[in-house]
């Protein structure tokens, strides 16, 4: 999503791997962070809990909705070789932190995106720091050379 949003908005090419038919379950950031605090709480010892929104999507066509709702042509689209290995589906069984934890998603799909291409939109500054390095600079500036940046 970081490198689709970024270069949809600058208008650059956007890479999709393969066919873009590879499906993924898309959770907006807050909604997987209140689950991971969550399970932090009030997990039971030694449980697994996947973490899932129930939101998949095949790849070309969140590509194709991000652009959509920036105003941008899909000929920013370019397919390229797909990775070796690379699955065609991640499935999400959230069930067990659903039915124990009470845990479910607070955004939809189409929220969760609204809030994601707000997001982006409101701190281009930001982006484009990250899609430079210029955050390594800011890093060694507030806490010195020798603590690496993420």
């Amino acid at each position: 999503m970081p490198l689709l949003l970024a270069n949809a908005m600058s208008d650059q090419l956007i890479p999709v791997y393969g066919d873009g038919h590879n499906v993924r379950d898309w959770i907006y950031v807050d909604d997987h962070c209140r689950a991971i605090l969550l399970t932090l709480r009030k997990a039971r010892a030694g449980a697994t809990y996947n973490i899932g929104a129930r939101n998949e999507r095949r790849n070309i066509d969140v590509a194709k909705s991000v652009l959509d709702r920036l105003g941008k042509p899909h000929s920013l689209l370019t397919f390229v070789k797909d990775r070796p290995g690379h699955d065609r589906r991640y499935a999400i069984d959230s069930s067990l932190i659903e039915s124990e934890l009470g845990w479910k998603p607070r955004e939809t799909w189409e929220s969760g995106l609204s809030k994601t291409i707000e997001w982006y939109q409101a701190n281009c500054d930001w982006v484009e720091r990250a899609r430079s390095g210029a955050y390594r600079e800011f890093y060694a500036q507030q806490y010195g050379s020798e603590v690496a940046a993420p």
